[in-house]
């Protein structure tokens, strides 16, 4: 397979990174292993990644990353006529949305898509955590693919964006600025790496996140588009909590952004769960937001909350012809995220081998 560094760039040759609603080929997660990573909550934790792997398996093929020969035994048991594909890929946790590959595609005036991956570096938030084997997972699948793509080296993690389809993409400072991840690259440096090798021609900056995330304010987790030009973000709607004042911040700057055409995006409030959630090393970030679309359907997250069916109920009329689905994530969320940082989606088209590139 091709490795490819900064030239050509994927722009230059054609390709873009797709909105997450795009017709899959795919979708890409891994196993939780580590107990101590989980705070003692593993087992209740895989409960409910079997139930998420089960039901994208009803729409759509899950290929399933296990670290070792325990998670692979796991996983085949609990998964038992699960259609899925289980690949023995070394790892250190389960975020994949962050540490896995961010799919481009190039179309073709024949045929379908061409598919290819830039593989950028991952560290983990910023060193929070073990990460030297998460960063090599990309490796892994490009082997599997046989997919020519670009190894990109900045820290860039798939939950601090998101992308409408159409050139524009939404991100927040408190995460990509953060000196941990890429000391010196400024917004315009950002900028110009997202667009040479994601299509992003427009980059929206909003402040921060919600309290108690470890990523430092993962759009992800708050605001998220569920078409061209509509989006949902998140509120706090009790005046005491500190999510009140930082998400109310987001709802105003949203209402100045505008697409490439110059047209204002029209925002959908979601609220965000009403009970407060504690772990171990503090508050947790649960949120409907950090859903996941694919073929036919949406999985949301819920917490056994009041504001569970409220949320589904505003999230289903903005995704017609897909199945809005609430699945528990009270466990994973003591990990510090859900379905979207657990997932990645590839997008169907044929796999680019770079051929075309021994031609020029």
């Amino acid at each position: 397979m091709k490795h490819l560094n900064a030239s050509p760039t994927p722009l230059e040759l054609g390709f873009r990174m797709p909105a997450e609603w795009t017709e899959h080929a795919a979708t890409w997660t891994s196993w939780p292993a580590d107990d101590e990573l989980w705070f003692g909550a593993l087992e209740g934790v895989r409960t409910e990644f079997a139930q998420l792997v089960r039901t994208i398996s009803q729409f759509e093929a899950v290929h399933l990353l296990v670290r070792d020969e325990e998670s692979e035994r796991d996983a085949r048991a609990r998964l038992e006529g699960v259609r899925v594909t289980l690949h023995r890929v070394p790892l250190d946790d389960v975020w994949f949305r962050d540490n896995g590959p961010l799919f481009v595609t190039r179309p073709r005036e024949s045929g379908p898509d061409e598919v290819s991956f830039v593989n950028w570096e991952f560290n983990a938030w910023g060193g929070k955590y073990h990460y030297r084997r998460d960063t090599l997972a990309p490796e892994a699948l490009a082997g599997y693919l046989g997919a020519a793509h670009w190894d990109q080296g900045v820290v860039m993690e798939g939950g601090s964006l998101e992308l409408n389809g159409e050139g524009v993409a939404l991100t927040t400072r408190s995460c990509l600025l953060s000196p941990e991840r890429n000391p010196g690259l400024t917004k315009d440096g950002i900028a110009a790496l997202l667009r040479d090798f994601l299509g992003i021609e427009k980059l929206l900056w909003l402040d921060e996140g919600l309290e108690g995330d470890h990523t430092d304010g993962h759009i992800d987790t708050i605001t998220r588009f569920v078409g061209p030009h509509t989006l949902v973000t998140s509120v706090e709607e009790d005046t005491r909590d500190a999510n009140h004042a930082t998400m109310q911040a987001n709802l105003e700057r949203l209402r100045t952004f505008t697409d490439l055409q110059g047209r204002p995006f029209e925002i959908v409030e979601l609220p965000l769960p009403r009970r407060r959630l504690e772990g171990p090393e503090g508050r947790l970030p649960p949120t409907y937001a950090n859903f996941y679309i694919g073929n036919g359907f949406v999985v949301v997250p819920t917490y056994l909350d009041p504001n569970d069916e409220r949320a589904l109920d505003i999230l289903r009329p903005l995704f017609p012809g897909r199945e809005v689905i609430g699945l528990p994530s009270r466990e994973i969320i003591r990990g510090g995220g859900s379905f979207h940082c657990v997932t990645q989606q590839q997008p169907i088209g044929s796999i680019w081998k770079g051929d075309d590139l021994d031609e020029s």
